[in-house]
């Protein structure tokens, strides 16, 4: 399967992003997150916004186009569409309950077979989750030295008002389906629509 092997760090740089927009405590290092020296064509911010959302929800090309063509077809504005199907994704729901340290961390938590969401095991990181539903974890991975480590890591991450965490329980609940309001990433998806509409 295809892996983005690049250095968080570096790719941070290039994108202009901070890295805790990934969950990652890292501070950037000193040099300017993006470089200034040269002017940027209008294709060249609209590709590096679709990069960053790529980056940050860890999707490669093939899926994000895929993403694209559903938020697309879907009533409403394409752009809020396609960012809410990908904060809809179990890795990013885990990730923004606190139940993972990075977006990364949560596919690998999904991936090993260690969530159930309504009861039933779920270990596809692109699963979309609808309002109402329950997700926790496997008994066996709930007393695991790996969780009350991501836990205490985790524990004053703000958790959005479309989710609800019982970090003691282990198990949270989408209350709602996500608003463009309630995504906090710093992206401007009009440039990523305009890309595709060429």
């Amino acid at each position: 399967m295809a892996r983005n092997m690049a250095s968080v760090m570096k790719t941070c740089r290039r994108l202009g992003l901070e890295p805790q927009v990934l969950g990652i405590s890292k501070k950037p290092s000193k040099r300017k997150l993006t470089s200034t020296h040269k002017k940027v064509s209008e294709y060249g911010l609209q590709l590096r916004e679709k990069q960053k959302v790529k980056f940050i929800y860890g999707v490669l090309e093939k899926q994000f186009r895929l993403y694209y063509e559903k938020a697309n077809k879907q009533k409403g504005v394409t752009g809020d569409n396609l960012l809410i199907l990908l904060e809809r994704r179990i890795d990013n729901v885990l990730f923004r309950m606190g139940f993972a340290r990075t977006r990364k961390e949560a596919r690998q938590i999904v991936r090993h077979n260690h969530i159930k969401i309504n009861g039933k095991k779920v270990n596809i990181p692109s699963f979309l989750v609808s309002a109402d539903d329950v997700i926790e974890f496997k008994d066996s991975y709930k007393k695991s030295q790996g969780l009350a480590n991501i836990l205490d890591e985790t524990s004053s991450r703000l958790v959005p008002a479309w989710l609800e965490s019982d970090k003691d329980n282990h198990k949270g609940k989408v209350l709602a389906i996500p608003t463009r309001e309630n995504i906090d990433i710093p992206i401007n998806e009009t440039l990523i629509i305009e890309f595709y509409s060429k």
